[in-house]
C-alpha cells in the first residue's frame, strides 16, 4: 500500500477547526444577543452551540431546530456523477442532531445553491431527500433554490452546488435531553456508522485522491466495492430506534451525534466535572484504515476528525442498558458498550485501546 512520506492533518488539508472556533465566537457575540428579543413564545431554551436548540411554544411544549449541510462529500458525488444518495446525508445530518435534545424530528426544508439549474441533478437530489425523509419519518415541507453561478463552481462545469437543510422537531419541555443528569458509572453505548458519513471529507479527499492518487473506480476487496461507492455511503439515520427508546420511557441521560470532532462530541453534554472512559472500540470500517495508512494520519487526528465506526452515542444508567439493547437489536442496529462515565474535574476523554486522552479540543497520546 502506497503511503505519504509525512503525517497529514485536517489543518494541512485545508480545514482549520481551531480558527473556526475563534470565528464562531465572533459570530455568537452578536447572535446570542438576539435571544432577548423573544420572551414566552419562541424563547430560546438552550446554549447556541449544542447539537440543536429548543424554542418554547408554551409552558409544556417546545420546537427543536437544527441546520446542517453535506460538506465536501458533494465533490465526490460530482466526481462520480452520482447524486441520488447525498439527499439522504442532508436529512441524516439534521434529524440526528435534532434527536440529541430528545426531540422527535417532524419536518425539514432544504436549501440548494447551484451553478446552473440542471433537471437531472435536481431529480437525483430529490430522490435522496425522499429516501432520507422516509427513513426518518419526516416530511419536507419546502425549500429554496438559489442560482449563484458567480459563487458556486463545480468539478463538472454547470454541476456545482451546495446542499443544506434545516429540521424541526417537537419535545416536551420537561423531557429535553442535554446530559445534565449524566453521572459516574453511567454507560456509553455506541451505534455503528456506515463509514465516513458526512464529516472529514476534505482530509479524506486530500489523502486518498490527491496525495495517494487513487481512482474512485478502484475496487477494494476489503470494502467489497469501489472507493467512490464507499465514500458515498449515506450517513446513518438513527431516528427509529432512538424514538422507540424515548417513547418507551427509557431513561436516556444523553444523546450524542458523532460528527465533526469525532469522540470529542461527548464533551458537549451539559453536565460538568465528568469524564469519559472508552475501554472497548469496534473494528472501524476499512475506509479509515485506508485514510490512516495512505496519509500516515496519527490516531490523535483520526479520532478528532472522524467517527471511527461509531456514528451516535447514548448514555444511560447501568439499569437501562438491557432496554436499550433490546430495542437496538429489534431495529437491527449494530451497537457496542464503549465505556463508562467517571468523575473528572478536567472533563477528559480517555480512549484506552489507543492510549489517547482528549482535553479541550484535541487528543493527545497518554504520557505526552
Amino acid at each position: 500500500m502506497k503511503e505519504l512520506n509525512s503525517e497529514f492533518t485536517y489543518t494541512q488539508a485545508g480545514v482549520d477547526t481551531f480558527k473556526e472556533e475563534t470565528a464562531l465566537k465572533c459570530l455568537l457575540e452578536w447572535t446570542t444577543k438576539t435571544k432577548s428579543f423573544r420572551v414566552g413564545l419562541g424563547r430560546v431554551k438552550l446554549n447556541s452551540t449544542y447539537f440543536a436548540n429548543v424554542l418554547e411554544l408554551d409552558e409544556k411544549r417546545g420546537i427543536a431546530i437544527s441546520t446542517d449541510g453535506v460538506g465536501t462529500k458533494l465533490l465526490v458525488a460530482q466526481m462520480m456523477n452520482k447524486y441520488d444518495t447525498i439527499g439522504i446525508d442532508c436529512v441524516a445530518m439534521n434529524v440526528n442532531d435534532v434527536l440529541c435534545v430528545g426531540a422527535e424530528p417532524i419536518s425539514m426544508v432544504d436549501y440548494l445553491a447551484v451553478q446552473e439549474v440542471k433537471p437531472d441533478l435536481f431529480y437525483q437530489i430529490g430522490k435522496g431527500l425522499y429516501e432520507g425523509a422516509r427513513q426518518a419519518g419526516i416530511n419536507i415541507c419546502g425549500g429554496e433554490i438559489a442560482q449563484v453561478r458567480e459563487v458556486i463552481r463545480g468539478i463538472e462545469e454547470g454541476y456545482g452546488f451546495d446542499l443544506a437543510g434545516t429540521c424541526v422537531g417537537v419535545v416536551s419541555l420537561d423531557k429535553i435531553v442535554i446530559g445534565e443528569k449524566v453521572k459516574e458509572k453511567d454507560v456509553i453505548l455506541g451505534l455503528r456508522s456506515n463509514g465516513i458519513h458526512s464529516n472529514g471529507f476534505t482530509l479524506a479527499r486530500r489523502v486518498l485522491l490527491e496525495k495517494g492518487k487513487l481512482s474512485l473506480d478502484k475496487y477494494f476487496p476489503e470494502l467489497g466495492k469501489t472507493l467512490g461507492e464507499e465514500l458515498l455511503e449515506p450517513t446513518s439515520i438513527y431516528v427509529p430506534e432512538i424514538m422507540e427508546m424515548l417513547r418507551a420511557n427509557v431513561e436516556i441521560k444523553a444523546l450524542i451525534h458523532i460528527t465533526g470532532d469525532g469522540f470529542l462530541n461527548l464533551k458537549r453534554i451539559k453536565q460538568r466535572e465528568v469524564g469519559f472512559v472508552i475501554d472497548k472500540l469496534p473494528q472501524p470500517p476499512y475506509i479509515f484504515s485506508l485514510i490512516q495508512q495512505y496519509g500516515k494520519v496519527p490516531d490523535e487526528e483520526m479520532f478528532r476528525v472522524f467517527n471511527m465506526g461509531v456514528g451516535f452515542c447514548i448514555i444511560v444508567s447501568p439499569q437501562e442498558v438491557d432496554k436499550c439493547e433490546r430495542i437496538l437489536r429489534k431495529h437491527h442496529r449494530e451497537f457496542y458498550q464503549l465505556g463508562y462515565v467517571v468523575k473528572d474535574e478536567e472533563e477528559k476523554i480517555v480512549i484506552k485501546p489507543k492510549r489517547l486522552i482528549g482535553k479541550d479540543n484535541k487528543f493527545y497520546k497518554l504520557g505526552e
